[in-house]
């Protein structure tokens, strides 16, 4: 690996088996902690240009490649050109092509999960309280519509926001 490229799960599986590459998963550790590529290191995007890599091959991997796609232009801007890859299509792909993944016992449902059940469970209350106890509680309903709505639309979700700042989503890789 020269220069930097996008690998496909069964060439990344390939190169890790012969030991010329290091993995490093640069989701955050909640993401990284629910399954992960056996043998990846997880230092998340932030982190990839302020930290010490290790040396050789490096190749990015997360959930879909976009993240490392920035990963490696990021690094690329830092002067580091060779031995740099992805993963093309990200865990994703590397779930699709039936390869291993490694998860912690006991790590936290993915956030996105967890948001879809606070907001259908926010919504479900809401209509059922509207119905119950005083017609305004629809608008709960209404304002968690709204809030996915802005979430889609901004791709800043401040459920999700505050769902991860819960104690049992802080994690240590």
């Amino acid at each position: 690996m020269t220069k930097a490229l996008r690998l496909s799960p069964h060439e990344l599986a390939e190169q890790q088996q012969s030991g010329r590459v290091t993995i490093i998963d640069v989701r955050e550790p909640m993401e990284f902690v629910g399954g992960h590529i056996p043998g990846s290191r997880n230092i998340p995007l932030a982190q990839v240009g302020k930290v010490a890599l290790p040396e050789g091959p490096l190749v990015l991997v997360c959930q879909s490649g976009a993240r490392s796609e920035r990963g490696l232009a990021s690094l690329r801007n830092r002067g580091q050109h060779g031995g740099l890859a992805d993963l093309e299509g990200g865990l994703l792909a590397w779930q699709a092509a039936a390869l291993p993944l490694e998860k912690r016992k006991g790590a936290p449902l993915p956030l996105m999960r967890q948001v879809q059940i606070s907001a259908g469970a926010l919504v479900l209350i809401g209509v059922v309280l509207s119905q119950t106890e005083a017609p305004g509680w629809i608008w709960l309903s209404g304002f968690v519509g709204a809030g996915l709505m802005f979430a889609g639309i901004s791709g800043f979700c401040g459920m999700a926001r505050l769902l991860a700042l819960l104690p049992w989503n802080r994690v240590a890789v």
